[in-house]
């Protein structure tokens, strides 16, 4: 069992934040009901994509607003790719987000697949390799695959981030077993990335190890984000005290909680 530290900040790239939850950008209803969500879920970073520049939550384009309203928030931006398909695209988008938001922090998308938006595995390292080279801090999403994850610390990436499930599907892990050997096999930071719909599902990854999650579409897309963003808040934390407490070994018979030896002799006498 791992003791339970008094301070247990999540630790990327050498820096400390209080949260393990990262929060996305994208898909709320409104302005207020954003900035909301993001006030009662307090996350680590706030995602946003560069190609929204110029766009407003609402889709009417022409102002920024959003950029204003992230700011106003005391958030860090963690900058995205998303959309990019080619290694050349995703570096030049990179480079863009960087001098728009003066920050070195990169989450890098690099889409293999326009179906299942599932990640390039041939050309992320690749990537990863070139943004690391250039002095970012790269945070990549990718599959729960394991030689691919390995490929990625091996270049640099201080901190994976594998998906549980394609992105905007809610179904939480498809794939436990190899969520669970990529805890077990890698010492660097992990969060899970995309395909988390409920609360449970993200105490269940934090309960398994990993370090934090990044969540969008299962906040901005609930009935009430607001009250989502805080009950998924809440299980990130009760899964992470929950894996530093150390659960019980699952049994393959029912054992008594209260144990019959030992019991008083009235005890017996009387249920005759």
């Amino acid at each position: 069992m791992t003791p339970i530290p008094a301070n247990d900040p999540l630790v990327l790239y050498g820096q400390s934040f209080d949260s393990r939850l990262l929060l996305g950008t994208a898909r709320y209803p409104s302005p207020d009901v954003l900035e909301a969500a993001v006030r009662r879920a307090r996350p680590a970073m706030l995602t946003a994509s560069l190609r929204r520049q110029t766009a407003t939550l609402g889709g009417a384009g022409g102002d920024n607003g959003f950029w204003d309203l992230l700011r106003s928030l005391g958030v860090p931006v963690l900058p995205n790719t998303a959309g990019c398909h080619s290694v050349q695209e995703a570096i030049a988008t990179a480079q863009m987000a960087r001098e728009l938001f003066d920050t070195p922090w990169i989450k890098l998308e690099l889409i293999g697949d326009d179906y299942t938006l599932q990640p390039d595995t041939l050309n992320l390292v690749d990537a990863a390799a070139q943004l690391i080279r250039d002095g970012f801090q790269v945070l990549p999403y990718c599959t729960e695959d394991l030689v691919l994850c390995q490929r990625l610390v091996d270049v640099g990436c201080q901190a994976v981030m594998p998906w549980a499930a394609p992105i905007g599907t809610g179904r939480g892990p498809v794939n436990p077993y190899a969520l669970q050997v990529l805890r077990e096999r890698l010492s660097v930071p992990l969060l899970v990335d995309a395909g988390l719909g409920l609360p449970s599902h993200a105490c269940q990854v934090m309960e398994w190890g990993y370090d934090g999650v990044l969540l969008n579409t299962a906040v901005a897309l609930a009935q009430d984000p607001v009250a989502m963003a805080g009950a998924f808040a809440d299980a990130v934390q009760a899964g992470r005290s929950a894996h530093h407490a150390g659960a019980m070994a699952a049994q393959d018979s029912a054992q008594p909680s209260t144990p019959v030896l030992g019991t008083p002799f009235w005890h017996h006498a009387a249920s005759q």
